[in-house]
Parts: structure tokens; sequence; C-alpha cells
């Protein structure tokens, strides 16, 4: 294995400025990004880019960063592989002001982050803290997320480009680098130009835990609900008014008890209302439908749309619509055609010192999208933890085996081609 040097200081210091960039996308916002101030992000790692002497690096006007790393290889036939994060964080908590901050030489302490001291880190609701014993761990400090998701992707992608482009005695083919905008609400692909960029293959550099490869997702739809009741004066309803409301909460109780977030784990999938709002006349909920099998999530839709139908049937002067839509699917099913992209990872885990461990997402990232749009793309560790909350953190140790993973599969598909 051969010995390799990444900055850690250089990799946290790119980390720590990232996040304090807000990039909070918004799934209520019709615009591509769905916020301006993803941009600001892009525009940083653009000029960071240039600065390396990538000369294509660009932001386009949807948001996404491009660019390449040119071959180092004499090799003719190395497939063109791409690494990817997306920059924009969840909108479940604030993005705004992030202060990050550094637990040096962590020794299994309570971390209590000290602009909200009831937000606590502990080892017993954290299970991997207890493999980081000795490392630094960064959290925010309380008020926000962290960013880990997914900005320790793109600082561990930002900082492998540095070291390739700056020891070139290093042999890889021709590396492609995007950042997408707005992954958390479901479109970092959407205006993706695949063409442009050019790749054969790629990988999400949008994990958790250090050493794990994912090469499947859930299968994904969503479901639209609107209720249309009767609306009459309250005080001479009685016969008269069917609320919307109402019928709308009945039917979300009615749903089975075993099929919810809050009761499912491991390959089991759910029906999960996100949101609801409307009035007695009109009432509407959007619902997630997950699972890894399709013929299973095809079965969630029917479960849906039978419960409806059953509560319905006591409203007689009342109607709905239910519109249910794909939104990505399992990426095995593609990755299983290419064996060699998981067995490439599993070899740069190996090569970076870690035992590699092949998951499962209980949910999805770009590349269940990619996948399908022709560029197959398995998901690599980040080292992050917690997402989506104000316990996020990640340790530097562990973004630095990302960064050095990264590297070695730029070297294992040259080798290997």
């Amino acid at each position: 294995m051969q010995d390799m040097k990444i900055n850690a200081v250089s990799t946290t210091k790119r980390f720590m400025e990232y996040v304090k960039i807000d990039t909070q996308s918004d799934v209520l916002s019709a615009t591509i990004p769905s916020t301006a101030k993803q941009k600001n992000l892009g525009k940083l790692l653009v000029a960071e880019l240039l600065e390396l002497g990538l000369a294509d690096a660009h932001l386009d006007e949807y948001g996404y960063v491009y660019a390449t790393i040119p071959a180092t290889t004499d090799k003719q036939n190395v497939p063109v592989i791409c690494f990817c994060s997306h920059m924009d964080t969840s909108p479940d908590c604030s993005g705004e002001n992030v202060k990050p901050i550094i637990h040096q030489n962590y020794q299994g302490q309570d971390l209590v982050l000290p602009d909200d001291p009831s937000v606590v880190l502990r080892m017993d609701e954290h299970k991997d803290l207890k493999n980081q014993i000795g490392n630094d761990i960064i959290t925010a400090s309380g008020t926000t997320l962290l960013g880990a998701d997914n900005k320790a992707g793109v600082a561990e992608i930002m900082e492998a480009a540095t070291y390739l482009v700056q020891n070139p005695q290093l042999k890889h083919g021709v590396i492609k680098i995007l950042f997408t905008p707005d992954e958390e609400i479901g479109r970092g692909v959407d205006k993706a130009d695949l063409k442009k960029l050019g790749a054969d293959f790629a990988y999400t550099i949008d994990g958790e835990t250090l050493g794990s490869i994912e090469d499947e997702t859930f299968s994904a739809d969503g479901a639209k609900l609107v209720i249309h009741g009767v609306s009459a004066h309250p005080g001479f309803a009685k016969g008269k008014m069917e609320s919307a409301i109402k019928i709308l909460a009945e039917i979300i109780g009615a749903l089975p008890k075993n099929l919810t977030p809050e009761t499912t784990a491991k390959k089991e999938g759910f029906i999960h209302p996100v949101s609801i709002n409307g009035s007695v006349e009109q009432a509407e909920a959007n619902f997630i439908l997950r699972d890894f099998d399709n013929a299973l999530l095809k079965a969630h839709g029917t479960t849906l749309e039978q419960t409806v139908k059953n509560v319905m049937e006591r409203y007689p002067k009342s109607s709905y619509t239910l519109t249910i839509k794909e939104q990505y699917r399992n990426m095995k099913e593609v990755l299983d055609q290419y064996p060699q992209i998981m067995a490439n990872g599993i070899e740069a885990l190996k090569r970076a010192g870690l035992n590699p461990v092949t998951r499962s997402i209980r949910g999805g990232t770009d590349g269940s999208r990619l996948s399908f749009m022709g560029l197959p793309c398995p998901n690599i560790f980040t080292g992050g933890h917690a997402f989506h909350g104000k316990q996020e953190w990640v340790a530097v140790q562990d973004m630095v085996k990302a960064v050095e993973t990264i590297v070695h599969l730029a070297q294992v598909w040259e080798e290997r081609s």
C-alpha cells in the first residue's frame, strides 16, 4: 500500500470554511437552484478549482459546478470517473450562521454544545463515537446543523483533487468533478448535463460511517392526496358538513401502524405523510412511499389508495384525488450490471487501510437517479453522522480517510484498465 500523506489541516480548514456558507435548499421554491445562496458556495469552489489549474471549472446557470482533472496515464482505455457531492443542506434544520467547533482528542466524554447546552452528544446515543477515541470531532455550536451532509463530501473531493494535481506521478485517467444543488429536496440532478460531464462511471461521496460503500437505495414514490369536503356554517352544520380536515386526519390515522418510519428498519418500507394543510372545504397531504423492492413499493401505493377509499365511503358528499408519482428507483438494479464499480470501490477502501462494509441506504442520493440516467453511481462514506439536526458531527480523521479512498479509486481504475 502506498504511503499517502493527506493534509488533515487543509481538509479541516476547507470543511470549516464551507459549512459557514448557508446553502439550505427550499422545497417550496420553484427556481433552479431552489435558493440563490447555494451559488455562493459554488462560486468559491470554482475559484479554488481554477486556482488549482483546472481550467474548465465553472458554475452554470442552475448552480452546478463542473471541472476536469486531466489524465496522467498513457493508457487510452481508462474509463472517465466522476466524483460527486451536493452543496445544499437540509431544510429540516437551520444552516444559517453555522459555527463549527473542533473537539480535539475526544476521550469519550459528553460533548455539550455551547450555544445551547441542552444539545449534547452522548456515546450511548451516537454509537460510532466509541470508534473515535483520540480523534478530533467537529460539531456545530448547538443552534444549527453542521452541514457535514454534504460539505464533508465536497471538502473531501476538493482535497483529493488538490492531492492528485500536486502529485502528477500518480497514474490515473480523466477525473470529473460534479457538485450539485438541491439534493436534499430531491432535485439534485434535475439539470445535470451528463453529456457535458462526459463520465463513464461515478461515485457520490455522501455516505456516513468510515469504510462504508453503498450500492442500494430505497425505491421511492411521492403521493399527493386532495380531499374535497363539504363546508357549512358550524352553527347549522348537523347532517351537512363533511370536514376535509377531519377526513384527512381519519385517513392518516387508518394507515397501517407497521408501515411508518418510526416502526420500520433495515429493508422494511413505509408510507409517510410529510405535510398537511387545508380547510373544512379542501385539505391536502403529501406522502412519501419507500421500499427496496419495487413490487412492495407498488403495494404501499395500493394500501394508501384502499385506505382512502375505505374512509371516503363514510362521506358520500365528499370526493378526493390521489396522485402517485415515481421519484427514484433502487440503484442496485443498475449497479449489478457493472460489478467492476463496486469491486474497484472496495479495493480502494482496502488500500486506505479500511475494512469495507457494503450497505443499503434507507434513503436516496444523487447516485440513485444518476444511475438510471446512464451514469452508474454507488455511494462512499464521508465520515459524517446524525445528519439534518443540531447533533450532526464528523471526525477529521474519517474525512482524511475518505480523501485517501478517492485518490486510491482514481489509481485503481487506471491500474485495472
